[in-house]
């Protein structure tokens, strides 16, 4: 369907439980039928009705498939500076909207078992020559990793998402912004980062990327998939994500807006 002459792809993970949907081993994604269309007895699951709907029970991790991290994620409230209370509700809107610009990473691939190899700043500024401009805060910077592609797959084969990197680091990780690239990135302007890998910090040691940028105004989005999709040329990046009060982040959908010719 058109919308204005633009199109859309979708850049979001399904959340399944058949899926590596949560960062191991937080609590992994849970569902249970509430109300089905007639009451039901199958084997230890009774199904009551009290209409004829169904309706499911979801117990998820805030950061479960493609999600957001908020400031507060990182940051405790009584950190210096104020950006420790901002809590997902409180991140605008238009922070999650601006020009994709898709870094394409996928060159990049690790060799030591449990640690990401570095996204350096050369990689921004080699994007930068080709695109012919320089970023700025009106963009929202997408690493292409392709580790969705790879990964993103019902288990046993899920645990290469994560679990055999960060728990078993049997396999090398996903490439990862250095902390001298989210720099580069905050003084080009840029607000809104993503990654279709399962963090934006590298797997060996995620805090000091995510510091950095949360601290000083940046919001990270991770899980995001299809970003094989996203074109060189200009197309519109949108995230929604569900508006939890106090939370620190949240799942949402992610959808990229492209001009059809």
């Amino acid at each position: 369907m058109l919308f204005n002459n633009y199109r859309p792809i979708d850049l979001t993970l399904t959340i399944d439980e058949r899926y590596p949907t949560t960062w191991p081993p937080h609590v992994p994604f849970v569902r249970r039928t509430w109300n089905y269309f007639e009451e039901q007895i199958n084997g230890p699951e009774a199904w009551a009705s009290c209409g004829p709907y169904f309706t499911e029970v979801l117990i998820m991790d805030e950061h479960i498939a493609t999600h957001f991290d908020a400031p507060s994620h990182f940051l405790p409230e009584h950190a210096p500076g104020k950006e420790g209370a901002i809590s997902g509700d409180l991140v605008p809107i238009d922070q999650f909207l601006g020009t994709a610009a898709c870094i394409d990473v996928t060159g990049i691939n690790g060799s030591k078992p449990g640690e990401s190899p570095w996204i350096q700043p050369d990689q921004i500024e080699t994007f930068e020559l080709r695109r012919g401009r320089m970023l700025s805060h009106d963009d929202a910077v997408l690493f292409r990793t392709d580790w969705d592609q790879k990964y993103y797959h019902p288990f046993p084969r899920g645990n290469g998402y994560a679990h055999d990197v960060a728990v078993l680091k049997s396999a090398p990780g996903w490439p990862a912004p250095s902390v001298e690239t989210i720099k580069l990135l905050l003084r080009r302007g840029v607000r809104c980062v993503g990654t279709d890998a399962p963090s934006m910090g590298a797997a060996h040691d995620g805090i000091p990327a995510h510091v950095e940028g949360l601290s000083n105004g940046q919001v990270f989005i991770e899980g995001l998939a299809n970003l094989h999709e996203v074109p060189l040329d200009e197309a519109t990046f949108q995230f929604m994500p569900v508006k939890i009060a106090r939370s620190s982040g949240g799942p949402g959908r992610a959808v990229l807006w492209v001009k059809h010719e």
